[in-house]
């Protein structure tokens, strides 16, 4: 038998449309390169033609995201439904299945290279997040906010990942270089909640002491309580117990929102909901007859997280960053009563 060629030896990696083909011809064990590794999940190398991404009716126009699917497994998660764009599902696969971009930072060091970029704000990490465990070995997202801050390209990163206070260095170039705004996910400190909805992640207090260490290093911090969950981390007490540990973490912004279902990610949800809660199924269904639940309610639980603000001394913080990030106001303080 000929021994292989060199040429051969360095065949390149498949393309994402490549892993989507074999994965519907032979499901995900079509994928015989990737790896098993020691949290279980298959990891599989794939070659991007772009890293940047194009986005419509954000406040943002470009998307940076080095990994697909995350191990994190957040029942809630709006990124879930993604993943079906490669022929896997929303629900274990979204968590076990994990594309690595291997080639993300060169392709993205020569999309800023062009003439024709203008350093526009760029939202890392809207679709996974940059900051799971797997990003201790590629370190992907480290060296693109490298190549990010030689171009003096501002962003804004979301994460539940407290690893990101490896990059305290890296972040502080790009502040100098350009802008740099890191939004941590705590969307409750309540231990029941947390361990039901984020399997896979971080403690919500480690995540908070993360977000002291990087605005203790000067770097722009803050926290988004999002998603809120009805019925899990929607309680006033709950809520009140977030904002105060958010307020002695000292960020300098908090930001809410609540659950939103949509495509594979209402699917999986609701899926979840019938196995474990299955008395809290017809409620959900009265409230997510619709991607979002009915506004009097959404303001609700918005209007009492800013009368908490208020009373914590993070209202002037989130109205700073609202103007900031051009997001809308959510509106006037209001106390109301709680439904669940």
């Amino acid at each position: 038998m000929e021994a292989p060629l060199l040429f051969d030896l360095a065949r390149p990696k498949p393309t994402t449309r490549d892993i989507a083909n074999a994965v519907k011809a032979g499901g995900t064990e079509a994928l015989t390169e990737a790896e098993r590794r020691a949290d279980r999940a298959l990891y599989q190398e794939v070659t991007c033609r772009s890293a940047l991404n194009r986005v419509e009716g954000m406040p943002f126009n470009w998307t940076l995201n080095p990994y697909r699917g995350c191990t994190h497994g957040c029942h809630y998660c709006f990124a879930r439904r993604y993943h079906v764009q490669f022929e896997m599902n929303s629900d274990d696969e979204f968590a076990s299945v994990i594309l690595v971009k291997q080639n993300f930072v060169d392709v993205l060091a020569r999309e800023l290279d062009r003439p024709a970029w203008t350093r526009e704000l760029v939202a890392f990490g809207t679709a996974t997040d940059p900051y799971q465990p797997i990003e201790g070995r590629y370190q992907l997202t480290r060296r693109a906010i490298e190549v990010l801050a030689r171009a003096r390209t501002p962003i804004g990163l979301i994460t539940k990942g407290p690893m990101v206070v490896r990059d305290i260095d890296v972040l502080r170039d790009l502040t100098r270089a350009a802008d740099c705004t890191v939004h941590m996910s705590v969307p409750t400190v309540d231990d029941e909640a947390w361990r039901i909805l984020e399997p896979g992640t971080a403690h919500p207090l480690q995540r908070l002491r993360a977000v002291r260490e990087l605005v203790d290093a000067g770097i722009n911090a803050g926290v988004l309580m999002a998603p809120i969950v009805p019925g899990f981390s929607s309680s006033r007490t709950k809520l009140e117990r977030t904002v105060k540990a958010i307020a002695d973490h000292g960020a300098a912004f908090v930001g809410c929102n609540v659950m939103y279902l949509q495509d594979g990610t209402r699917d999986h949800f609701m899926r979840f909901i019938e196995r474990d809660f299955p008395a809290m199924k017809p409620r959900f269904e009265r409230l997510y007859t619709r991607k979002y639940p009915p506004d009097a309610y959404r303001k609700e639980i918005q209007g009492m997280v800013r009368v908490l603000q208020a009373r914590y001394g993070l209202a002037k913080r989130a109205r700073d960053e609202d103007e900031k990030s051009r997001v809308p106001e959510i509106g006037e303080p209001e106390q109301v009563g709680f439904a669940w």
